[in-house]
């Protein structure tokens, strides 16, 4: 069994290397810690005001200055969900912010709750998580 396989299964670590974020420098991450910072109380206020659709923060957050792009702020709605045999989306929105090359902060807010983060870029979907393959 490979070192950190998960389940165990041949090859995990090279099947599941997309799914893992990427590397930050030390000044980079300090950089994404302090947007999350700036991001997590807005989120907080919407998620208490029940406003997580993606118009709502989008607008809210680009109150805070960001600009939308594909090197900047990204804001969408939920991924769907496979549960009982079908395919659900959530109330909600996910937020990635591409602070440097190798940082982003990556959020959400939905009804449940919310939870902001810096973390490095996914190989292949950037700042947002990518979905499970299978």
């Amino acid at each position: 069994m490979e070192p950190g396989a998960g389940d165990g299964a041949p090859h995990y670590n090279e099947n599941n290397a997309g799914r893992r974020p990427g590397e930050m420098s030390s000044a980079h991450a300090r950089d994404a810690e302090r947007e999350a910072a700036r991001i997590e109380p807005v989120l907080k206020r919407l998620w208490e005001q029940r406003k997580w659709g993606p118009a709502s923060v989008r607008a809210a957050l680009l109150e805070l200055g960001y600009e939308e792009g594909d090197d900047a702020l990204t804001v969408q709605g939920m991924s769907p969900r496979f549960r009982n045999n079908a395919y659900h989306t959530a109330e909600g929105a996910r937020v990635g912010l591409r602070v440097h090359r190798d940082a982003c902060v990556t959020a959400f807010v939905q009804k449940s709750n919310y939870n902001v983060q810096a973390n490095g870029p996914y190989l292949e979907s950037g700042c947002f998580e990518p979905p499970f393959a299978h």
